[in-house]
């Protein structure tokens, strides 16, 4: 996670080293619509729809990664109470134990 970070930063940050070194002006095209923008605007709005872009397309494996651990905390606290019960249930066992080897009458030898 850290290392996927670290160059996010740095690639961000060589985008906009590049794009304030060239302020030239252009003008896009797209369909009927014409926008005259510095090259600088237009490469850092790239950039950001390519961050939004890759956001919603790893959205779905987060979400599923974050479901799959809520699940798993549930089936982990699941598990320790019922390791809770056996446990209790083992005590009680063995107190039950040594009340009868206690209680019960000794057999005498032959």
């Amino acid at each position: 996670m850290r290392t996927s970070l670290i160059l996010a930063l740095i690639i961000a940050l060589l985008a906009i080293i590049f794009a304030f070194q060239n302020p030239v002006v252009l003008v896009i095209r797209f369909g009927i619509w014409a926008v005259q923008a510095s090259l600088a605007f237009i490469l850092l709005f790239t950039l950001a729809v390519g961050f939004l872009v890759g956001l919603l397309v790893s959205m779905p494996a987060i979400l599923k990664r974050g479901w799959k651990s809520s699940k798993r905390k549930h089936t982990i606290q699941e598990l320790e109470q019922e390791l809770h019960q056996q446990t209790q249930l083992a005590a009680d066992q063995k107190r039950r134990i040594e009340f009868l080897e206690q209680n019960l009458p000794q057999e005498t030898e032959r």
